[in-house]
């Protein structure tokens, strides 16, 4: 076998990861997350694949209460305005949702882009200029399933306003907000994601999402 391939184990845990991941808002146990465990996560999340290159990420780690109560009171703000904007059934459902576990996890993270990381003109970036943003996103998966491994739930906030967001954690105007990440042990991993189990959507079948060749293209 190629020093490359992966053993069928190996493969195993990887699809384990990502099948058994899940958006974490309300099991959050109070047990610190060792610094050790801590710096692999996030050296996974630095090692993913970034436009040109550039690496655009940082990282705030986030454990003071006091700064987490002030992200938590935004959250709380701004779940109401979301409210107001569903109606019937689907907003009673809204309302029973937890969809944050903010105060109750030991780590919060917020993972920013940095835009001008590598110069006006970047590597790939030169006709799609949103690609450093989208290598952020990939930054926050690698960190999401690295997590699941280590046995940490990670829950993604993104109920918040940008502004405040921004005011509460010192972030530079030219620097983009990207991720507001809970992260922490948890009692337990739900088995199918809770926004399905809620009665919320359902997953849809991959059949339906798959064309070929061109839009709307079947087999």
């Amino acid at each position: 076998m190629s020093d490359h391939a992966f053993a069928p184990e190996e493969r195993d845990a990887l699809y384990k990861a990502i099948f058994s991941r899940r958006d974490v808002r309300g099991q959050f146990a109070p047990d610190p997350v060792p610094e050790e465990v801590l710096t692999r996560v996030l050296t996974a999340a630095h090692h993913a694949p970034s436009v040109g290159f550039m690496q655009p990420w940082n990282f705030i780690v986030v454990q003071d209460p006091a700064v987490k109560a002030q992200i938590h009171a935004d959250f709380t703000q701004a779940n109401k305005e979301a409210a107001a904007l569903f109606t019937g059934e689907r907003k009673a459902l809204y309302s029973r949702l937890k969809l944050e576990g903010i105060r109750e996890a030991p780590v919060n993270l917020c993972i920013t882009c940095d835009r001008e990381r590598s110069g006006p003109v970047v590597l790939g970036r030169t006709h799609i200029p949103t690609m450093d943003l989208y290598s952020c996103v990939c930054a926050v998966q690698n960190l999401w399933l690295a997590a699941r491994a280590e046995g940490l739930g990670v829950g993604w906030v993104s109920i918040l306003h940008e502004d405040k967001l921004r005011a509460t954690l010192g972030i530079p105007e030219r620097i983009v907000p990207v991720a507001y990440l809970c992260l922490g042990y948890v009692s337990h991993f739900h088995e199918t994601p809770e926004l399905e189990k809620a009665g919320w959507r359902s997953r849809l079948p991959l059949e339906d999402l798959v064309f070929r060749d061109r839009w709307g293209g079947k087999t």
